[in-house]
């Protein structure tokens, strides 16, 4: 990390931070583990002495089982340590929430799930951004895409795309009758400069409109908003939530970018035909992930087997045990297939 020309080659140094980043977790994790053995070796050494009093050869014999006990965690930090890093998890997340099947009601629940988000991210101190949204008369969306600007926010949500589908009595049902609503997310990491993806002029078209929504008369009445599609692949990316146009062409093409780079990424992945089914939602509509019950303020996450009766608090941002479940389940499953289990 000394080296000038390292530090010269900005993409070089820091792939060469992150290396040492992740090589400082390896030594941390390693030093916990040989010294757990060391404390084992030296309680047991204990026990062999013939004449030690009962009362500390029992609390010897405690010891030894209580360090034991630590050994499978400590060995899963080292497994996870050598785990090759995945250069995008530190990255900021690219939010798309869309209202599915159940009209006004699904609107709704996309719009506590935006909120479910933002709160959560509100109280780690990350900023969220909204570039663009297609609200309903009830305060619920229809559609609306937004950034996550946080160290390692993509790491973070990257398993929360897919299906997500509520049961609730909604606010427009007049009987109490329960109804299934469902609403689609798709996450993925922003475009940064050291992908070095540039697109042709050729191969973009751009629409300017005027923004919808609240704002003002310069929102309202300027063509503002940007909408680019990129024509080889159809993709599509929209930004209004700036006065200036300029400012919305920038964070647009960032925007595009990031869902080029995300399209690139899963048609290798699919040429490799990788044996491990991954946690990461496919962001296909079709593919349900979870199930929100609020009668029974149930959470069921389907690719862990996770149920939680907590429903209530985790509406309202408290996400920490959902998404801890699904990393220690990835990590689980990349340490299984790293020792070549799976």
């Amino acid at each position: 990390m000394g080296d000038s020309s390292v530090i010269a080659d900005v993409k070089r140094y820091r792939e060469t931070v992150r290396e040492h980043t992740a090589l400082k977790k390896l030594e941390a994790a390693a030093k916990r583990y040989f010294k757990l053995l060391d404390d084992i070796d030296g309680a047991k050494a204990m026990l062999s002495d013939a004449s030690l009093d009962p009362e500390l050869a029992a609390e010897a014999t405690k010891e030894v089982e209580l360090l034991s006990s630590g050994i499978p965690d400590a060995e899963r930090e080292v497994l996870a340590g050598l785990l090759p890093p995945d250069p995008l998890e530190a990255r900021n997340a690219c939010f798309e929430i869309r209202a599915g099947t159940g009209g006004e009601e699904a609107a709704l629940f996309a719009g506590d799930l935006f909120r479910m988000y933002s709160r959560y991210c509100e109280a780690r101190g990350w900023r969220i951004r909204v570039m663009s949204e297609n609200q309903t008369s009830l305060d619920g969306y229809k559609e609306v895409i937004f950034t996550v600007e946080g160290e390692g926010a993509y790491g973070l949500f990257r398993f929360e795309s897919g299906g997500h589908r509520v049961q609730r009595v909604p606010e427009t049902e007049a009987q109490g009758r329960i109804h299934t609503s469902a609403a689609t997310v798709v996450v993925f990491p922003e475009a940064d400069e050291e992908d070095e993806l540039e697109i042709p002029e050729k191969d973009l078209r751009i629409d300017l409109f005027c923004a919808g929504g609240a704002g003002g008369q310069h929102v309202n009445k300027t063509e503002s908003a940007v909408r680019m599609t990129h024509l080889p692949t159809g993709l599509v990316a929209q930004c209004q939530d700036e006065r200036s146009q300029i400012r919305n062409r920038e964070k647009c093409l960032a925007t595009l970018k990031a869902r080029i780079l995300d399209f690139k990424r899963r048609e290798e992945e699919a040429k490799l035909g990788a044996s491990r089914l991954t946690l990461r939602g496919s962001g296909d509509r079709s593919e349900r992930i979870r199930t929100y019950n609020f009668p029974q303020n149930r959470l069921t996450d389907h690719r862990v087997d996770l149920t939680l009766y907590s429903l209530d608090r985790i509406i309202e941002g408290e996400l920490d045990p959902v998404l801890t479940a699904l990393r220690d389940k990835d990590l689980s499953e990349r340490i299984a297939a790293g020792l070549g289990k799976i």
